[in-house]
């Protein structure tokens, strides 16, 4: 008899339950599961140096390498793919009928809450429970937001890429994971003729208390949920509505009725102070952390309301993102994109940029090289995902229109001027001119500007130089 597929994918995130998951698929004879075979920083496991030959530079640079040697498999195989794993392979796989699509959810604040202790504890599996760490943690609304958005934005592409090839999934929700008829069911829908009588156990659950126990600040949860839509969220693939994106970002004047649609990489800080200054209050309090609900009652609380962006010239910008998000990177995202364009992609930068070795020449290199990136990044030609800070800005701006058009888009040279303008159209006519942004440290793009980085740069953002009518920046 014929395969029913040829190899399956594990659709899943962080703190879901999904490496219990692939310890009980590979407990079938069949059946064979790879770790997170995409993850842009690493092959299948931290510190593994290939999956079935296939090594993280090969598949960086042609990800169906290992694609076909998980489909050669002798057994059924597949691997766990998470939000930010390699996007090429997301709608390579989510086309193909032939790849089994098995779909993993969870409450999203009990993942959270056990991705803040694990990030605490630094354990993030337990095999033996006399060694279980355990750790309050402080439960932050804007945080918990973004990641709420990032899980319903995986889920919707998941659904709707399904439904338009005509293709179903098997769920499991986080608390089927316990039940071993759940499993030997999942395996009938993978073809496979076996069952499992018990359920491997080897990794334990690592924080079973309640959630008050958990939250050191647990009175502010409920406040943080209560901005919430919440629709069965462990039951149903669909995590609440649809929101727009980059909602989170927005600013709005503590008092005057202006919003701000920040382009990411652009003088956000310089407009912050701005829009601060018209109300003599510190860019703390601002009203931020936006949700579609907070944004349609302050639009129709504020009457008269005026919205607007501020672009920059995408010279300046992929510069400022580069020296900002990639030569200082200290932590987070940005810190492994950091590792990862070093390891893969070989970009010479430097552990300290104001080391005397970093000249001005070893600048321009590594610039160039993170355009490069840049360049095959945005074709879809990388493993790491698009960033904000680096995508067009027409394509953000665009991503506004469902909730926020601006009424202005104000280019960064001039908004010395027309700020100031935005201003008295409601009602602010003693508003002070913005500052202007100081230059990249710890050099400026006038140091390293060229005939191959005008090139290179007019070739990456040719859209945002069309749509806005920029010139060349020199």
């Amino acid at each position: 008899m014929s395969k029913k597929f040829d190899y399956f994918v594990v659709f899943a995130e962080m703190r879901t339950g999904s490496n219990f998951l692939e310890t009980n698929i590979n407990a079938f004879p069949s059946l064979a599961c790879h770790g997170e075979a995409f993850n842009p920083h690493f092959i299948g496991y931290p510190n593994r140096d290939t999956v079935l030959g296939v090594t993280l530079e090969e598949r960086t640079l042609n990800p169906t390498l290992l694609i076909n040697a998980i489909k050669d498999s002798d057994l059924l195989a597949g691997f766990r793919f998470f939000h930010d794993h390699d996007p090429r392979v997301l709608d390579y796989c989510l086309s193909d009928p032939r790849c089994a699509k098995i779909i993993l959810i969870r409450n999203p604040l009990d993942s959270y809450v056990s991705w803040k202790i694990a990030k605490a504890t630094g354990q993030w599996k337990l095999t033996d429970i006399t060694r279980r760490k355990s750790s309050k943690v402080h439960f932050d609304g804007a945080e918990f937001k973004r990641h709420v958005e990032n899980l319903q934005e995986f889920q919707v592409t998941l659904i709707k890429k399904l439904q338009l090839c005509g293709q179903t999934a098997f769920y499991v929700a986080y608390e089927d994971l316990q039940d071993v008829q759940v499993m030997n069911g999942l395996a009938k829908f993978l073809g496979v003729d076996e069952e499992l009588k018990v359920l491997d156990r080897s990794l334990k659950p690592q924080n079973p208390s309640p959630m008050s126990a958990k939250v050191s600040n647990y009175e502010q949860l409920a406040a943080g949920l209560a901005e919430l839509d919440r629709f069965n969220l462990t039951k149903t693939p669909n995590f609440e509505p649809r929101r727009g994106p980059s909602v989170p970002t927005y600013l709005a004047g503590a008092v005057t009725p202006l919003l701000y649609l920040p382009t990411r990489s652009g003088p956000e800080e310089e407009v912050a102070r701005w829009l601060a200054s018209l109300d003599g209050v510190p860019v703390e309090k601002l009203l931020s952390h936006f949700n579609q609900k907070d944004l349609r009652h302050w639009k129709r609380t504020h009457v008269g309301h005026r919205t607007f962006s501020v672009i920059r010239h995408p010279a300046l910008r992929v510069h400022h993102a580069f020296c900002q998000h990639i030569l200082w990177a200290q932590s987070g995202r940005f810190r492994k994109i950091q590792k990862t364009l070093r390891k893969v992609y070989k970009l010479s930068l430097p552990e300290d940029p104001l080391s005397p070795e970093y000249d001005v020449a070893a600048h321009k290199k590594a610039f160039v090289g993170f355009l490069n990136f840049v360049k095959a990044n945005l074709a879809g030609q990388t493993a790491l995902r698009q960033d904000a800070h680096w995508a067009t800005q027409s394509g953000g701006l665009r991503g506004f229109g469902d909730l926020a058009l601006p009424d202005m888009i104000i280019r960064e040279d001039e908004m010395c001027r027309y700020l100031p303008v935005l201003a008295k159209q409601v009602g602010r006519n003693d508003a002070p001119k913005p500052n202007v942004a100081e230059n990249d440290k710890p050099f400026s793009l006038s140091d390293i500007y060229d005939a191959e980085i005008e090139d290179l740069i007019g070739n990456i953002y040719q859209r945002d130089f069309w749509v806005f009518g920029f010139d060349c920046w020199k």
